[in-house]
């Protein structure tokens, strides 16, 4: 019996210390996964399209979080210039705008897509909420390809 005994602790022996050795190691893949990327500071991006020209500044810090300005300059419209401020999470910009237009400040929510060096507009359906323009549904988004602004050198 006591044969039984040493050999069942002996085989939970070696079981704990190999479910240990398998926790080492996963932990430090999710530290490095889980890592803090460095800040990318300021980028500037914009389109031009014939006399239409949508400028963006972002200042993007290490959590992700982003600031910065968003001008649309449409061809024989009012000009709308504002701050946005939101986050980045994988590769989609969610930010609120806060502008100005014909005198009238307003707020609403716009979206950017990540892609090699530059930012897709995305548009959906809106709804207004506590004073503010919201996407519907998140789920939803497009993103055109037309509406790509690219990195420029900020000024």
């Amino acid at each position: 019996m006591k044969k039984i005994i040493a050999i069942i602790s002996i085989f939970t022996l070696v079981l704990v210390s190999c479910k240990k050795n398998e926790s080492e190691e996963i932990v430090p893949n999710t530290v490095e996964s889980g890592e803090v990327k460095e800040s990318v500071g300021k980028q500037c991006f914009e389109l031009v399209v014939n006399n239409d020209t949508i400028a963006m500044t972002l200042n993007t810090n290490s959590h992700n979080e982003v600031n910065g300005e968003l001008v649309y300059k449409i061809y024989e419209k009012d000009k709308n210039e504002g701050t946005i401020i939101g986050n980045i999470k994988g590769d989609t910009l969610i930010a609120d705008y806060t502008f100005k237009s014909e005198g009238v400040s307003s707020v609403r929510e716009v979206a950017f897509l990540k892609k090699a060096g530059t930012f897709i507009e995305g548009y959906g359906d809106l709804i207004e909420t506590n004073g503010k323009m919201t996407f519907k549904d998140k789920k939803l988004l497009k993103f055109d390809s037309k509406m790509t602004l690219s990195k420029v050198d900020c000024k």
